[in-house]
């Protein structure tokens, strides 16, 4: 249960923002395990300090936007995730998951609470499972997470260049169907700019967008995007995506997971701006009713929050599991 609600949550994600997927796909791959990773790269340095130029957003007389404006806005907003990314990999921080099952009336049949550490391994978010209902793990539990960990460590650390190789292309590929998304998230929606929202004591654009009527998708990833609605708040200074809304109005079927989500299937993720240098999650609610294989149904309320969030730099080398990040 727990890979298809994130598959699916990752994709509800990206129907109207594929930025965090492309943030981590250009990130510069970081330096070789015994060279020193404590000071940013020049150019890493100068995108986070650069702003990001404003886009046009004037709409018609209806208050319309045309594709073309989204498609730059979202251009614009997933460049400023990506100059996000490089910094976040600099952070530690805590992530507690709520997931309660619900029955046909609307009850809660079960609870259960898992809560992580989130951790940066070759310059990838790993995360660490430290808890289940808010108790620590038993050795047992603990051993094999750190097993786990591990592995990811080894595998990562022992890479032949041949493996690199693969991988770097399936990350290329992937870039290249994320950027075909975000043209079919503009063709297939009308998006309306309501006006401005004060958020966290900042100004933020407020951008609705509905299924266009009529639209007929050319892909597998238009047919599921054309299926949801929803609500951006985009930082006007920071031009960061700081809140979003998105429900589905029809079935959505997924294909390659053999799933079929419903309408009323909804996400909700929130941002906040740290320290006056980044932008962290700060709360994700989802309401998710699917069915897998058209056999075994899924109807699910979830929380996810965030805390604790420390900056670190890592020692000289790449340390395995139980050894210690030094913390700024």
């Amino acid at each position: 249960m727990v890979g298809m609600r994130t598959t699916v949550l990752a994709l509800a994600v990206s129907l109207l923002s594929v930025a965090h997927v492309v943030a981590q796909q250009d990130a510069p791959q970081p330096p070789p395990p015994e060279q020193s990773s404590d000071a940013a790269p020049a150019q890493d340095v100068k995108d986070a300090a650069s702003p990001r130029p404003r886009p046009t957003l004037t709409p018609d007389a209806q208050g319309r936007l045309s594709p073309e404006q989204m498609r730059e806005l979202t251009r614009v907003v997933a460049q400023s995730y990506r100059d996000n990314f490089k910094r976040q990999r600099d952070y530690t921080y805590i992530e507690r998951d709520v997931e309660k099952s619900m029955g046909g009336k609307g009850e809660v049949k079960s609870t259960e609470i898992k809560t992580y550490e989130i951790v940066a391994i070759y310059g990838e978010q790993v995360r660490r499972l430290i808890e289940k209902d808010d108790k620590l793990l038993d050795a047992k539990e603990a051993a094999k997470e750190e097993e786990h960990i591990q592995k990811i460590i080894d595998k990562r650390k022992n890479e032949s260049e041949d493996d690199r190789k693969k991988r770097l292309e399936k990350e290329a590929k992937q870039r290249e169907e994320s950027r075909k998304f975000v043209d079919e998230i503009a063709d297939s929606h009308d998006f309306r700019l309501v006006g401005t929202e004060v958020l966290g004591g900042r100004e933020a654009w407020v951008i609705d967008g509905d299924p266009r009527p009529g639209y007929d998708p050319q892909d597998k990833g238009g047919k599921f995007v054309s299926k949801f609605k929803g609500r951006l708040w985009i930082d006007k200074d920071d031009m960061q995506l700081v809140k979003m809304d998105i429900e589905a109005v029809d079935t959505a079927s997924v294909g390659w997971v053999m799933a079929r989500i419903h309408k009323g299937t909804r996400v909700v993720y929130e941002q906040m701006r740290w320290n006056d240098e980044i932008w962290l999650p700060q709360h994700l609610t989802y309401k998710f009713d699917a069915r897998v294989a058209l056999l075994k149904g899924y109807n699910v309320d979830g929380e996810q929050t965030y805390r604790d969030y420390k900056k670190f730099r890592t020692s000289s080398k790449i340390v395995g599991v139980g050894e210690v990040q030094e913390h700024k």
